[in-house]
């Protein structure tokens, strides 16, 4: 890097390099209990880089991950980043069909997937787009080139060709949607993530878990960052997660709602965290009495804030200063906005910026996201200490252990079959992850009742698997008022 090199993402890019480097044959990465060296991780970037070019695919040129939290796929991460290749996340956790369709859409140069999710329709999707495919695996080959660039058919235009990422949000600010982060946005997500911490090798390592398809790929970004080790988990494990904890000691971790349920429901005993110290949190509102039982039973303080991906992740947060001075005094906060982080509450009636202290629509804005105010349908409060409280939704949206589920969409999809004449969803309570969908289908006089799996996998089909209803009721009239309006009680009422 030179001196002329001022663009922050390229100075984030060539920072990650650097740092990434420095871990050699010191380990780096644990993954079902097998640690990987920092050598190890350099050998899978340089595998998938030299398979890429084989393929006809250039250093610049767009990469589509069916993204799944396992080694190859983190170095598969942290190589693109690193070289500021355009790369889109696709989700593993969705139907093949799903899969391919998201492929086709995105038309990259290249597609990059675990041999698990090297199936038919993900192979014809390739093909029909023309794009080179790169086959990832636990096991030897652990990266197989496995179709090349087949430029007769091959989009150039593509759908997304800046440096950094393309992720799919959780639909906080509104439906599902595919967004931009440009690598200096990234970097301010790290930055958010590590504030107010500084550590040395030998410190306990990160715990990873979130999955990388979404926001959750800065938690895999943090530790090379603070030049830490990590433990990765596939996906989030009581026992697994218990484990790494007792096992390196670790002081602090992220969390959300569904997490402290599970941890508490499964009896875990207290001696196995007493290494933590306390839990930032978030993806979802903390309720009262579970952050009572949780400190109380672990003794652990729970550093609760707020963020989208809409805005590079985390809006406002709690740091362990902040909490010695005011955690007693306003512990309903989410904490006080990030630096760089603007935050502002409009009256839903005038438009105007609300008073301190008054509720209205809450909108934010950062530095690195060209600096424009976004609204969200979160409605919340800024006191006159600067702290963000959070008062709810003002849509319907279901928050699924952290998940956001707009009902419009998962309704638009059930209104696809045939024999659906209305359909209504609605969230309905769940113990451990908060909220859950739960819909209700009318179906058309004369034509054959579909079943509740049926519906379930037509929903499998189109959207996400948390989008998936727990349970479908097929009615002969959905409930309606005077104005034929659905009766959101009265559908929750069907669930049992």
């Amino acid at each position: 890097m030179t001196g002329t090199d001022t663009d922050p993402g390229t100075r984030f890019a060539a920072e990650l390099d650097d740092r990434l480097s420095g871990y050699g044959d010191a380990p780096f990465i644990e993954f079902d209990g097998q640690w990987h060296s920092g050598n190890d991780i350099a050998h899978y970037r340089e595998l998938i880089d030299t398979a890429l070019t084989d393929a006809g695919v250039g250093p610049t040129e767009s990469v589509g991950i069916v993204v799944r939290n396992r080694v190859p796929h983190a170095a598969a991460i942290f190589d693109f980043i690193a070289t500021r290749r355009p790369m889109a996340m696709i989700y593993s956790y969705q139907s093949e069909n799903s899969i391919a369709r998201d492929i086709e859409i995105l038309r990259p140069a290249a597609v990059v997937v675990d041999r698990q999710d090297w199936t038919a329709p993900v192979r014809a999707a390739c093909r029909r787009i023309g794009a080179a495919a790169v086959v990832l695996s636990l096991t030897d080959p652990i990266v197989e080139p496995a179709l090349s660039r087949n430029c007769e058919t091959a989009d150039q235009r593509g759908t997304f060709d800046l440096p950094g990422l393309h992720i799919l949000t959780s639909g906080t600010t509104g439906p599902p949607k595919r967004l931009p982060l440009p690598t200096r946005a990234l970097q301010h997500t790290v930055l958010s993530m590590t504030i107010g911490q500084t550590a040395t090798p030998d410190d306990p390592p990160e715990l990873v878990y979130w999955p990388f398809g979404s926001i959750g790929i800065c938690q895999v970004l943090a530790a090379p960052f603070l030049q830490k080790r990590m433990v990765l988990l596939e996906k989030f494990n009581v026992e697994e997660w218990v484990r790494a904890v007792r096992t390196h000691r670790i002081a602090r971790t992220g969390v959300q709602p569904a997490i402290l349920r599970m941890v508490l429901d499964a009896g875990v005993p207290p001696d196995d965290l007493a290494s933590l110290q306390y839990l930032p949190g978030g993806s979802g509102p903390l309720d009262p009495e579970l952050r009572e039982r949780f400190e109380r039973t672990y003794d652990v303080t729970l550093l609760w804030g707020y963020g989208a991906t809409e805005f590079a992740g985390s809006v406002c947060a709690w740091t362990p200063d902040l909490h010695q001075e005011f955690g007693e005094t306003k512990r309903g906060s989410v904490g006080r906005p990030l630096p760089g982080v603007e935050v502002r509450i409009i009256d839903p009636d005038t438009g105007a910026p609300a008073t301190a202290g008054a509720q209205g629509r809450l909108e934010a804005r950062s530095e690195v996201l060209d600096n424009r105010w976004v609204a969200t349908t979160d409605i919340a409060s800024i006191d006159a200490d600067g702290f963000v409280t959070i008062h709810g939704r003002g849509d319907g949206a279901i928050n699924r252990g952290g998940f956001k589920i707009l009902p419009e969409t998962v309704r638009g999809v059930l209104l696809e079959h045939p024999s659906v004449l209305d359909a209504a969803v609605v969230g309905v309570d769940d113990r451990l992850l908060g909220h859950v969908p739960f819909a209700a289908v009318e179906v058309r006089t004369g034509l054959p009742v579909p079943t509740e799996e049926m519906l379930k996998e037509l929903v499998r089909e189109s959207l996400p698997s948390h989008h998936v209803p727990v349970a479908i009721a097929v009615v002969d009239e959905l409930p309606r008022n005077a104005a034929l309006k659905v009766k959101v009680k009265d559908v929750a009422a069907l669930y049992r």
